[in-house]
């Protein structure tokens, strides 16, 4: 009972931080929209928020090693709530792109800090549950950030308040905790090497899973905007993303526990071409078309990451997954950095569609590099269990490597 207790803590940290960091993006975006920021200026602090959560990821086991775990969580969360209560004192882009990145290594911060604790407490014989029910919070947490969006007012000082009180509420359940504190978690090496020797493809999806997200994420609020959606409305279309992507793990799961996960990888690059396509043709069409559109693109584009990571992991040495976990994490991070300016640009230069162009060619060259894959590697003789991996720290690489080491 005490542990399931000292769970449930953490998990509401979780929840409130996902409810303060899902919504300052697309806030960030509409407010700056609104401020006249231009196009490219708002994709700028998509791409701080990612620099600071790379930065994050690798600064947290450190500073848990110097002060613990509690005040480790405390540090982050205080550069988080600053970040996000400073936005309305300074009004420039510039300002506010060090203050995403102050909330970028918040959430890095914070994550690594749950999971870590997370780690020292789980065993083989209650892993599974634990993770199922991590999975379900965090992708809860999200989908309602989304929903968030459409009550918060652009440019409020009162909105932001609202996010960085849910950022220091995530303070409490963790800091209350009367459950001692775990040991410090050995921070992985950083070797991207690791991931290419191991399956080149795998590094190049989960770049392309965050060229899809941080994109989408950041200007898709832009996208909403340039094609006449309101604020709630906006709130809806990200939403829909989210709840695509919750309700495509479990059938992609399968399919790629199933089948070569090469030809599912391809496959969901394939679909999210279709969709991409389908975004582009329908412009401004009704709303239901629009929100059934981007729920179609969040299942499609979602598990690509999981995919590749259950495929790279296919390859690795039970001693090699964590450090493989932390390389994946390091091109995802290097994608999800550019990706916001680098659609932000195409929008201001070539309107909305833009965007979703960006994207499908992305893909296309997945499906392509897929391909070339196959024939350079014909066949897997092994293949580890499907696991749904949040994109939230290097930690995560040991809370699956128990799951990963199940062979079907």
């Amino acid at each position: 009972m005490r542990l399931l207790i000292s769970f449930a803590a953490l998990f509401l940290s979780v929840f409130l931080l996902q409810l303060s960091s899902g919504g300052v993006g697309p806030l960030d975006a509409l407010s700056g929209i609104q401020l006249g920021f231009s196009t490219a200026q708002v994709g700028l602090l998509g791409s701080a928020h990612f620099f600071g959560f790379f930065i994050g990821c690798w600064w947290a086991p450190r500073l848990m090693g110097s002060v613990g775990h509690s005040r480790a969580f405390a540090a982050f969360t205080a550069a988080g709530a600053i970040g996000l209560m400073a936005h309305m004192l300074v009004i420039d882009p510039w300002a506010w792109s060090l203050m995403r990145v102050a909330t970028g290594i918040c959430i890095a911060g914070c994550y690594t800090v749950i999971e870590a604790w997370l780690q020292s407490k789980l065993r083989n014989a209650n892993r599974g549950r634990v993770m199922s029910i991590y999975r379900v919070v965090d992708m809860t947490g999200s989908l309602f950030a989304q929903l968030l969006i459409g009550v918060l007012e652009p440019a409020s000082y009162v909105s932001y308040n609202l996010l960085a009180i849910l950022c220091c509420a995530a303070l409490l359940p963790i800091t209350l905790s009367t459950v001692r504190q775990p040991r410090t978690p050995q921070a992985p090496r950083l070797r991207p090497g690791l991931a290419l020797r191991l399956s080149p493809l795998s590094a190049a999806g989960v770049i392309v899973a965050a060229v899809s997200s941080a994109s989408f994420r950041m200007i898709g609020p832009v996208y909403g905007q340039e094609v006449g959606l309101s604020s709630d409305q906006i709130a809806w279309f990200l939403a829909a993303w989210v709840l695509g992507g919750a309700v495509a793990q479990f059938p992609v799961g399968w399919l790629a526990d199933k089948f070569d996960r090469r030809w599912v990888l391809i496959g969901l690059s394939v679909a999210s071409i279709g969709s991409c396509m389908a975004t582009i043709s329908i412009g401004t069409a009704s709303d239901a078309v629009i929100f059934a559109n981007a729920m179609v693109f969040g299942l499609t584009s979602f598990p690509i990451y999981s995919v590749s990571a259950a495929h790279a992991h296919d390859f690795a040495e039970s001693h090699q997954r964590v450090e493989l976990s932390a390389a994946l994490m390091f091109f995802f991070a290097l994608g999800a950095i550019g990706a916001p300016l680098f659609s932000s640009s195409l929008i201001a230069a070539y309107g909305p569609s833009a965007l979703f162009i960006m994207i499908a060619v992305a893909h296309g060259i997945l499906v392509v590099f897929g391909l070339a894959r196959m024939r350079a590697r014909p066949t897997v003789e092994e293949r580890t269990a499907y696991v749904y991996v949040p994109r939230t720290s290097f930690t995560i690489g040991r809370l699956t490597r128990r799951q990963r080491e199940k062979r079907d």
